[in-house]
């Protein structure tokens, strides 16, 4: 059976509205939008359930573009079915400063951008992530009020990424039905055909992960939709629809061809192409009739919003969701950290501060019913999980801990999904080392403004005898660098409650927890009701007199520093001591605010197990460093602290001589 006259049309308008906006723009990616146009039609016309007045409905479908080069399928999509902020003028400045429309979607530019994609399988785990909250909040608040899809549109870049790998194996296992890709299926990469690079068997590959395989003719409106009425319809495995399609469909001398992946088509390769299509129309322009056609589409769902919000309305958890939505937990957060504060400091505690985080966690889980933890097969090393928590599985996703197996960077992007949902907040454990395993997802977590937690234990050359395979020197420097991210450092239980309190209020930034494997002292024994760690650096002891010496140290070499503090004290050298829980906030804060905290001293000292990274900045061009200028060792960490040179006796013997020598 041939596409109706009408869909073919409105196939075109993608396929047009692509051609002409990176032609304009002078680059883009012409050739995945133009083959995948047929399915996305289908897609938006019969199954996905949305309303493009109302693009924020909790219940609405998913649709994940995880080939973000795409993007002008995205945007001629929104602009079609007539999101109010997605007009032809932004289409028409396509890759342009300031536009909605940028080179690859970006999350919080225009409504009906799921998430930030581009670099590939980032989508595709995304969408996990997606799943799993749509699945847990189902669990919770029941079909009336959450009910719907996760789709992706992934090529074969994104399944080729290791990423890929990771995220299919987990929704496998997790039975995640309501979670459908559509892998554009066209065998060409940048490179050329894929036959070069690969020779997977998609489909036994998915088989093995316990998913549904369909595939379809990606350009027979009714094979699509027949594929996915059939993926829909097995609720117990995820689907992944191979759609065979040509790249670049329409293009008579490019499509099927490598060079039109990522190149404008040309005047005369469009001209040709707007003939191969029955297309004559002027740049930019869809006819009356077919823009209706997608507006209608577009428009239709409002009717089962009005349901929707009738049902919220009524139902009698209908007023929990939506606190849930909206995260409004700020009180209940501050009082149950306030509480605990005031309990350390009647009862002061001496433990690693990764046990001082699972001691927070366990204070904020009965009063922050969204708060979803979990670790990268190292529960009982990272301390996520505490005695509240019940598994999240395909048998309970009621469940708010999970076990996302040795899976880094899976875990990582299936909580930007968990966040970008709404109704969850996710926090995931692995050493800090491990964060190289992560980071393309912590660092989109930061530029999507995402409040998710990644709890990192096993911080420094502190953990000992793993070596320094596992000891992570750089890292500290090189996540401070990420913009937008937060890297709290804590020195006892009481920063660490800080820190996690800092977290869970932090809407518009990921946190970074770096906490120690060994035990460590309460340093604050002092009871303040501020949160201390808000702006980064504080003075935690106060020289006897005008400072000749101010320590700033991080983390476990806090009671380093104040180990020297007294020390200098005691011989008639006063000494402020400065804890930096959070080096990122603390340079974010006016000159003066630093400069203050040095104060007057003649000498500065910033003592950190890593490298020196931002540090300069907060101790002043005149200041001095001890920590790492090289990678570990395997020995105890005792061994280690005495062998690199970070001890108390170092900061003393640097405080006296620079002093004698200044």
């Amino acid at each position: 059976m041939s596409n109706s006259a009408k869909s073919n049309a409105m196939a075109n308008a993608i396929r047009a509205l692509t051609m002409d906006a990176v032609e304009a723009a002078n680059s883009g990616h012409p050739g995945m939008p133009m083959g995948m146009a047929d399915v996305a039609t289908v897609l938006y016309s019969n199954h996905l359930k949305f309303s493009a007045q109302n693009p924020d409905w909790p219940d609405r479908d998913r649709f994940i573009l995880s080939a973000g080069h795409g993007s002008m399928l995205l945007y001629s999509l929104l602009f079609l079915t007539g999101y109010s902020d997605m007009s032809l003028e932004e289409i028409k400045n396509f890759r342009q400063l300031g536009s909605k429309t940028a080179g690859h979607p970006e999350f919080g530019h225009a409504n009906g951008i799921e998430t930030t994609t581009g670099p590939l399988g980032q989508g595709f785990a995304n969408a996990v992530g997606f799943a799993m909250a749509e699945r847990h909040l189902n669990a919770e608040f029941g079909d009336g009020l959450v009910d719907h899809m996760s789709y992706i549109i992934a090529g074969d870049g994104c399944l080729m990424e290791g990423i890929s790998h990771e995220a299919a194996s987990f929704a496998g296992h997790l039975k995640l039905g309501k979670l459908v890709v559509l892998f554009d299926d066209n065998g060409i990469s940048i490179d050329g055909s894929t036959d070069i690079t690969t020779s997977d068997d998609i489909t036994q590959r998915f088989l093995s992960y316990g998913w549904q395989v369909l595939e379809c003719d990606g350009h027979n409106h009714e094979h699509i939709n027949t594929a996915l009425t059939e993926a829909k319809a097995d609720a117990t495995k995820p689907s992944i629809i191979r759609c065979k399609t040509q790249i670049g469909y329409g293009s008579p001398n490019r499509g099927g061809t490598a060079g039109i992946h990522g190149a404008p088509l040309g005047s005369a390769e469009i001209a040709l192409t707007r003939q191969s299509l029955d297309w004559q129309y002027e740049p930019f322009f869809v006819p009356v009739e077919t823009l209706q056609d997608w507006r209608d589409i577009g428009s239709k769902g409002t009717s089962l919003f009005a349901e929707w919000e009738q049902r919220a309305h009524s139902d009698a958890k209908g007023a929990t969701f939506k606190k849930r939505l909206s995260d409004d937990y700020k009180a209940d957060i501050q009082r149950a950290i306030s509480d605990f504060k005031t309990q350390l400091i009647a009862e002061p505690q001496k433990v690693a501060t990764r046990v001082a985080s699972q001691k927070s966690i366990g204070a904020l889980v009965t009063v922050y019913p969204s708060l979803f933890g979990g670790s990268a097969d190292l529960t009982g090393s990272n301390n996520t999980k505490v005695a509240e928590h019940t598994i999240f599985s395909s048998s309970d996703y009621l469940g708010r801990y999970i076990h996302y197996g040795v899976r880094e960077h899976a875990m990582a992007a299936a909580m930007n999904g968990l966040a970008l949902h709404g109704g969850v907040t996710p926090f995931g454990g692995t050493f800090l080392v491990f964060t190289d395993y992560c980071r393309p997802a912590i660092r989109l977590s930061a530029l999507m403004q995402q409040k998710v937690i990644y709890v990192m234990t096993h911080d420094s050359i502190g953990l000992g005898e793993d070596g320094p395979t596992h000891q992570p020197v750089e890292h500290l420097a090189s996540l401070r660098v990420i913009p937008n991210l937060n890297v709290f450092r804590p020195c006892d239980i009481v920063e660490t409650a800080e820190a996690w309190e800092l977290a869970c209020l932090s809407q518009k930034s990921p946190s970074i927890l770096a906490l120690s494997r060994q035990g460590l002292p309460q340093i604050r024994l002092e009871e303040n009701a501020n949160n201390l760690s808000a702006t980064g650096g504080y003075i935690l002891r106060e020289a006897s007199k005008s400072p000749m010496v101010t320590l700033m140290a991080s983390g476990s070499e806090v009671m380093l520093a104040e180990e020297a503090r007294i020390h200098l004290e005691a011989n008639n050298i006063p000494t402020r001591l400065v804890s930096v829980p959070c080096l990122d906030r603390l340079l974010e804060q006016e000159a003066t605010f630093i400069e203050n905290l040095r104060g007057d001293a003649d000498v500065v000292i910033a003592i950190e197990a890593g490298l020196e990274g931002g540090w300069a900045k907060a101790i002043g061009s005149q200041g001095h460093f001890i920590g790492m200028n090289s990678f570990g060792a395997s020995a105890p960490a005792a061994a280690l602290y005495e062998h690199f040179g970070i001890t108390t006796q170092a900061i003393i013997d640097l405080a006296q001589n620079q002093l004698k020598h200044p």
